[in-house]
């Protein structure tokens, strides 16, 4: 199967150009997100508008592999996000055109999601005109950032292996 959509999402990524990756997805793409099991983006119109935000977002973004069988492709990047690295691994389907039909986002470590989340929110609030949300949310996300960022600066390492137990 020829994967030309996937070749033009890719490069539209690493070039930071939404409309380029909007151009490689199917009318009706469904992109299921990283963040939240609350919400999907169905359509051009969703999408365009988060792919302009994520896409200003993250920073530097690499494609290092591609895995493809018949009509599903796994995609892996990195970047960073405010500063944070960033690895992302998509499932990508495509439709009998070609063309993308689905989307699913994985994101990891847990500090890069709370940074993207606290980046992405607010503006997205805005643009679906909860300006009221997009105040509230870097308060609620700066919380569970700090939380993160913390836990993995401090308490995981102590927990890696080959550390020392320190009990008291």
């Amino acid at each position: 199967m020829p994967y030309e959509a996937v070749a033009a999402w890719r490069a539209a990524g690493e070039a930071g150009d939404a409309a380029a990756a909007i151009a490689a997805l199917s009318p009706d793409v469904t992109l299921i997100s990283p963040i939240t099991d609350q919400f999907t983006f169905h359509g051009h119109r969703q999408l365009c508008d988060l792919l302009e935000v994520a896409l200003e977002a993250i920073d530097d973004i690499t494609y290092t592999d591609q895995v493809a069988e018949g009509r599903t492709v796994a995609l892996f990047y990195e970047a960073t996000v405010g500063g944070t690295r960033l690895h992302e691994a998509q499932r990508l389907r495509l439709g009998d055109d070609g063309l993308i039909t689905e989307i699913t986002l994985f994101i990891r470590p847990l500090p890069a999601i709370t940074k993207l989340m606290n980046r992405l929110g607010p503006e997205l609030a805005r643009r679906n005109g909860r300006p009221g949300l997009a105040r509230l949310i870097p308060l609620a996300g700066g919380a569970l950032h700090a939380m993160a960022a913390s836990g993995e600066r401090r308490i995981m390492p102590r927990a890696a292996p080959g550390q020392e137990s320190r009990v008291p």
